[in-house]
């Protein structure tokens, strides 16, 4: 199994979900492979700048939230 990496909440771009319980975020990655690189994940529950989350999975990156 792989090992989760750190990453610290650079950016909270919007609230996405039916409910808008998924917060769209820019994240720096701060251990791993991808060290240094910042992608756009989607978060489940509140977050704010500044704080580490852990990501199983650094390859793969959110689709930007549309306006409709």
């Amino acid at each position: 199994m792989l090992e989760p990496a750190a990453a610290e909440v650079v950016e909270v771009l919007g609230k996405t979900g039916i409910y808008g319980e998924v917060y769209q975020a820019m994240c720096k990655i701060l251990e791993g492979k991808d060290k240094g690189r910042v992608i756009r994940r989607n978060i489940k529950g509140p977050v704010k700048r500044g704080d580490i989350i852990a990501l199983l999975e650094t390859e793969r990156e959110a689709k930007p939230i549309k306006a409709k």
